[in-house]
């Protein structure tokens, strides 16, 4: 993939975010703050619309230039423009928790189905999972794509954690000189590198479900797909997303814990309660960066280039620090 490739889809980008802005305003799409939010001025949302269409596009590229096969660009174009689809409906009017959430099941599903399924995968250094590794492929994108429309609450942070975990497994794949295609992941950098202009360091505009689902679910994709090759590629994955996935579960369990549903609007993430204690959305977004890039990056590289008995073990080496700090953070706690 040339320079000139990504610098052109970073371009489309950042003109979509653009229109979609004044589309955002003329229509009156707004996000007003209230008691939950993290910012303090009206901001248009939607914004994330850009990214998924320089998105799709892409892929159309790469399927016609024979970079990436018919039946993989297909599955994540297919499954990409139905969550972006249902995001974009919900932002402009209330859909149905439980409609959605049944919504993103038969998604997953299809995308279980259409890799051919993940009853051959074994973990633990030769458990055989069987069709429970279809269970979990399915419960595992459900719960990525949701996870990362929670986290996106601070100006650029859900296109940080997307930008800086795609590089980091594109290095990953270079240094193993593995035979998954690389250019789907900087064609993804580059186009929300085109949004995130528009979002950070001060957010003209925001993302909107569109785009979080859309990146929630494709990240998913590409790590089940990486899982496909090895299961040492997928806990690179994993380790990579590691700051989403630990905040997100950790407040999600402690609140559930402490008796509040699942989808009740909050504030208790660690993100949140730390752009709080330090009265700004940047330096959080430039610590998850910072983070994924010192810390995640390093271990993930460490994982696939060494042959460990059990990788998943790495897994738990990564998240346990960022457990940690959401326990110290008191996130998921009513008065955080």
């Amino acid at each position: 993939m040339s320079m000139l490739s990504l610098f052109i889809f970073f371009l489309l980008a950042f003109a979509m975010t653009y229109f979609m802005r004044a589309y955002a305003l003329k229509k009156n799409i707004i996000d007003n703050p209230n008691e939950r939010s993290s910012h303090s001025v009206p901001t248009p949302r939607g914004g994330g619309v850009a990214v998924v269409c320089s998105y799709l596009f892409a892929l159309v590229v790469l399927i016609y230039s024979q970079q990436l096969t018919l039946h993989i660009g297909l599955t994540l174009m297919a499954a990409g423009f139905v969550i972006a689809l249902l995001g974009f409906l919900d932002d402009h009017g209330h859909i149905n928790s439980m409609l959605r959430l049944a919504v993103h099941f038969l998604v997953a599903i299809g995308v279980v189905i259409s890799l051919g399924g993940f009853s051959e995968v074994t973990a633990f250094n030769g458990l055989q999972l069987g069709f429970i590794a279809n269970i979990i492929a399915v419960l595992f994108l459900v719960w990525l794509l949701n996870l990362y429309n929670f986290m996106d609450g601070i100006n650029g942070i859900a296109s940080v954690e997307a930008i800086t975990t795609v590089v980091s497994m594109a290095i990953l794949y270079y240094v193993l000189n593995t035979t998954l295609n690389a250019d789907i992941l900087w064609l993804l950098a580059a186009c929300v590198f085109g949004f995130l202009l528009w979002n950070f360091p001060k957010a003209k505009i925001f993302m909107g479900d569109a785009c979080s689902g859309f990146l929630g679910l494709t990240l998913g994709i590409l790590a089940l797909i990486a899982l496909k090759e090895n299961l040492v590629l997928f806990c690179a994955w994993i380790i990579c997303l590691g700051v989403f996935v630990v905040d997100a579960t950790y407040t999600l369990i402690k609140r559930v814990l402490n008796g509040y549903k699942m989808y009740d609007a909050h504030r208790s993430h660690s993100y949140q309660i730390l752009s709080r204690k330090w009265g700004s959305h940047t330096p959080v977004t430039l610590a998850v960066a910072a983070i994924n890039l010192v810390w995640l990056l390093p271990l993930a590289y460490y994982t696939v280039t060494q042959p460990l008995a059990y990788p998943e073990f790495m897994v738990l080496v990564a998240y346990l620090p960022l457990i940690l700090i959401a326990m110290k953070l008191k996130a998921g706690h009513p008065d955080a």
